[in-house]
């Protein structure tokens, strides 16, 4: 544990942006997972959930939790 009080401050913050930026990874990875289990059952649904999860890629690629190019590639491999 650090003795510096901005060094104790960057800590906490780190663990809280950590966090957040885990959960929304895990988030738009289930997206992922529900739009290509519904393409492959044949889903009344699987146009939506197939927007949703551009939806989330595109917001983690924005933010940065995720390169541009490879936000790309989960598109390109959920739209064919």
């Amino acid at each position: 544990m650090p003795n510096i009080k901005s060094s104790v401050k960057s800590v906490r913050k780190d663990t809280k942006i950590n966090a957040s930026n885990s959960a929304k990874k895990s988030e738009m990875r289930t997206a992922i997972k529900k739009a290509k289990l519904a393409k492959v059952e044949g889903a009344d649904n699987s146009a939506e959930l197939v927007n949703l999860a551009f939806k989330k890629i595109d917001k983690a690629a924005k933010t940065n939790l995720i390169h541009k190019n490879a936000a790309n590639r989960y598109k390109a491999g959920l739209s064919k």
